[in-house]
């Protein structure tokens, strides 16, 4: 009987072979993109410990951070508060040749934001009510908005939470916030569910991704976004490296004699 290919974990091997393919595909797009002078904004959402951060590594491991540019905004200061909610986000939107990748964006205001606390429930409903209109508006002036939520399964969460607990490699990704969001599962679905509602429209619709196994998740969100943008191979002119001039040559490594270097303990 054949495997359930939906449940069975990507072997390592196999998933390296494939991302690798489609990085490539990622260094055509880019090319395109700057081309074209496109603007794109793909934005990363879903539960704590969903993958997010890993995906967002692959989908940008092997490009020009000068394209792919990455914005994963701190909590708003005391000015920053006191501005338009969307104000700190539409600073980070793209130029012309530029993909912005929101690792959480201003859809905080759905999720953390309103479990917690930190907003009211006007604010949240005048966001939810706002916030497609916001989104009408950079579509129609010519961005390419890609909305993305990771969905990750309660029990691989609590494994992947326990998993960064003791590990001192990824303690760093555990932070207060994650440990008390942890307990409100279906207070975050709930908050989840309104979300989609009001603003998977058809000029931004939303596109989910099951999570459960990373390799499979990073896979499908790169081929996604491949196919979300249409693009074409840019030629390229055909680099030669020129000849070195010997002009003015000299011992320039005995000048380094004296200088301190790093202590080769490897």
């Amino acid at each position: 009987m054949a495997k359930d290919v939906t449940t069975e974990r990507m072997k390592r091997k196999d998933y390296e072979k494939k991302l690798e393919k489609l990085q490539v595909e990622l260094c055509h797009l880019q090319e395109w993109v700057k081309s074209k002078k496109l603007k794109v904004i793909i934005i990363f959402e879903g539960r704590d410990a969903a993958g997010k951060g890993g995906t967002i590594k692959a989908l940008t491991e092997k490009v020009s951070p000068r394209v792919f540019r990455v914005c994963a905004l701190p909590a708003p200061s005391d000015r920053q508060k006191s501005q338009l909610f969307m104000q700190r986000y539409i600073e980070q939107f793209p130029a012309a040749g530029e993909i912005v990748i929101f690792d959480r964006s201003w859809y905080n205001r759905a999720g953390v934001e309103y479990v917690m606390g930190f907003c009211t429930s006007i604010e949240h409903k005048r966001f939810l009510e706002l916030c497609p209109l916001v989104e009408k508006f950079a579509v129609d002036a010519g961005i390419i908005l890609i909305k993305l939520w990771l969905e990750v399964g309660m029990d691989e969460q609590e494994l992947r939470f326990k998993a960064r607990i003791e590990d001192p490699l990824r303690q760093w990704k555990l932070s207060p916030m994650d440990t008390q969001s942890f307990g409100r599962w279906y207070d975050y679905s709930r908050a989840r569910d309104m979300m989609f509602e009001a603003t998977d429209t058809k000029h931004a619709p939303w596109r989910l991704i099951r999570s459960d196994d990373k390799r499979r998740a990073r896979l499908n969100v790169i081929s996604h976004i491949l196919r979300v943008i249409p693009y074409k191979k840019v030629a390229r002119q055909k680099v030669k490296l020129p000849p070195r001039s010997h002009k003015g040559r000299y011992n320039d490594q005995a000048s380094l004699r004296g200088m301190k270097f790093v202590e080769q303990r490897y």
